[in-house]
């Protein structure tokens, strides 16, 4: 119920222009995002690879609804390519296809998404096209096939609480198309997900195993202790190099251990979100976890 609620507060103007106008929201929420500016996100970025750590930038923003909106979101996404490739930082970009006009026209997004491709390979850096909710997820999965036969730097996220994922991860590495691993962070109803956490858990792993058996350098993005445990004991008892595949996290989630899997070997990636939309992204990550929205609520009341 709690989280259904949240899930449904990401959608609520009141409730969203009350948070981002309010002082001590708006500074919790530097916990989870990286800030507002390019600038911020790359001192961020900075921070994590002194670390050990690569980082996905992700310029916040979705659902644009008009031509100018997804033509600005595209600079946005063109200036953080030119920012890793000038700065030297170790870092890649996620993006999201309804910021690029998806909702609009498909192609207008495909256009606007083959301007960041272009930009990107030229500097060898790799664009993951980050999923959304299930209604878009045909035409995401769709749109990384079209481009990927131009651009082999691409890839895509996969949900596990999605019935459809199974079918999706067997295209996907058949194409040797890299994927990311998540259980999914949208309401969705039972006609196309699972609904409760053992059946998202239990099809995260299979999916997981399948990945790291036969995918193109996998990202298995999530924070639980017993998924992880498991992964790491797939790659050992089945001779899968650490560089093989990466564990990815979200920036100001589980740092100790990000810290940890750093020193054990592995390869670690933070999701570093910033810019001035944030506030979908972090009632998302509220409904995620409760202990998320117990640090949110405890620092905004001081």
């Amino acid at each position: 119920m709690l989280k259904d609620t949240l899930l449904y507060l990401a959608h609520n103007q009141h409730v969203r222009d009350f948070v981002i106008q309010n002082k001590a929201t708006r500074g919790v929420s530097r916990r989870f995002v990286a800030g507002e500016t390019l600038a911020e996100a790359e001192q961020a970025t900075r921070q994590l690879n002194q670390h050990g750590m690569s980082v996905a930038l992700d310029h916040l923003g979705e659902n644009v609804s008009d031509a100018r909106e997804a033509a600005a979101s595209t600079q946005d996404y063109l200036a953080a390519i030119e920012r890793i490739q000038q700065s030297g930082i170790d870092a890649n970009i996620s993006i999201k296809l309804t910021a690029l006009g998806l909702d609009i026209a498909p192609e207008i997004c495909e256009q606007n998404l083959r301007l960041i491709l272009t930009q990107a390979h030229q500097h060898n850096i790799f664009v993951c096209i980050d999923m959304e909710g299930s209604d878009y997820t045909e035409r995401t999965v769709a749109t990384t096939f079209s481009v990927r036969e131009e651009f082999e730097q691409i890839g895509t996220v996969i949900q596990s609480y999605l019935y459809r994922s199974k079918a999706d991860v067997e295209r996907l590495v058949a194409q040797g198309v890299r994927v990311r691993l998540v259980k999914g962070a949208y309401k969705e109803p039972t006609e196309v997900a699972f609904q409760e956490k053992s059946d998202v858990d239990r099809n995260y792993v299979q999916l997981m195993v399948h990945l790291l058996a036969r995918g193109n350098f996998p990202a298995l993005a999530t924070h639980d202790e017993n998924i992880i445990n498991t992964a790491c004991k797939f790659v050992r008892d089945h001779g899968i190099s650490k560089s093989a595949f990466e564990f990815q996290m979200l920036y100001g989630v589980r740092r100790d251990l990000q810290e940890k899997l750093v020193a054990q070997g592995y390869n670690m990636r933070v999701y570093v979100p910033y810019g001035s939309q944030w506030y979908p992204y972090l009632m998302r990550r509220m409904a995620e976890r409760p202990a998320n929205l117990v640090f949110v609520v405890s620092n905004a009341m001081r």
